[in-house]
């Protein structure tokens, strides 16, 4: 595969798309490396979906250009659908057959002979905890059990590229947790991931780098570490048991302290966590203040999240 280097698996370059006069994607510059679990987020409506289906070719761009896999998904669309992978939002399988039938079916569309497909699903119920249920229809299968059948038929021809689009919508937290051990065995053999979700914490424990997207265009891009870092460092926080002691607390913080009389809170920068919060808590028992909660506290994504797009528009 004409790959040119191990870096650019996936690489879109000043991309664009409208659908009649509305605007999807503005000039979107994206670079996914080989291995790389790489998450897209976006509000409703800022143009991931319809970034997936280009990069899948089920969409023609109207300017810009796409490669994946080294492919260039307008003049090479019959080899980039046989370099990748794609599961959608909703599962694809087939209630009445069974897992088994499900991935052998796939196998067989997929071209290839039957005693290879039978293999191919045989190897894929394994790989993702099926085969003690690959006699089961499907609809008797929980929902957790139907994401990893979908993600089992989207391997069936070992795509370097797959593209998981909102793959988790509608799980309850247990099925969440199966589909997301899959998708790190996945990324831990080698494969290329492109991830869209709406789940904040989804991409911060399972993406090595995240865009954010508003509107079609991008507005963030790093690791998750390196975008909360863009809204401030850690912070310490005290919430006190009487709202009389938040001056104390503020002064025993510093300078920077902020007070949030209503949640009876006290917060302030914890560039050093450990020392922070041990000066903290001798502090307060120094001046013999209760504090029902104490801790440092982290930026979370859905707070990057919040804070660029609505920066965006």
């Amino acid at each position: 595969m004409p790959y040119g280097t191990v870096y650019d698996m996936i690489s879109v370059s000043g991309l664009g798309k409208r659908f009649g006069d509305a605007p999807a994607l503005h000039s979107l510059d994206l670079d996914i490396p080989q291995g790389q679990v790489h998450g897209l987020l976006g509000p409703n409506g800022a143009g991931k979906t319809t970034l997936v289906r280009v990069l899948t070719t089920l969409l023609r761009p109207d300017t810009g250009q796409a490669r994946v896999a080294g492919f260039d998904v307008v003049r090479q669309a019959a080899d980039v659908r046989r370099h990748i992978g794609l599961v959608g939002q909703h599962a694809a399988v087939d209630e009445l057959l069974t897992g088994r039938q499900n991935l052998d079916m796939f196998a067989r569309l997929s071209h290839l002979a039957p005693r290879l497909a039978a293999a191919r699903a045989g190897d894929l119920l394994t790989r993702f905890g099926l085969d003690g249920t690959a006699g089961k229809a499907v609809k008797d299968y929980s929902g957790g059990m139907r994401r990893r059948l979908d993600l089992a038929a989207g391997l069936i021809l070992s795509p370097p590229v797959l593209f998981l689009d909102e793959p988790t919508t509608g799980l309850d937290p247990r099925s969440r947790d199966q589909v997301w051990s899959a998708i790190r065995d996945l990324a831990g053999q080698g494969a290329t991931v492109l991830l869209t979700t709406q789940y904040l914490e989804e991409a911060d424990r399972l993406a090595d780098r995240v865009s954010i997207i508003d509107a079609g265009r991008l507005v963030a891009a790093g690791t998750p570490a390196e975008l909360k870092a863009t809204i401030g460092g850690d912070r310490i926080e005290v919430v006190t048991a009487s709202a009389d002691d938040l001056p104390a607390v503020a002064a025993l913080l510093g300078p920077y302290a902020h007070v949030e009389p209503d949640a009876r809170r006290v917060s302030a920068p914890a560039p050093d966590r450990v020392a922070a919060l041990t000066r903290a808590v001798r502090g307060l028992q120094e001046a013999a203040i209760a504090a029902e909660d104490i801790g440092v506290r982290r930026p979370t994504l859905d707070e990057v999240f919040l804070r660029l797009t609505e920066a965006a528009r």
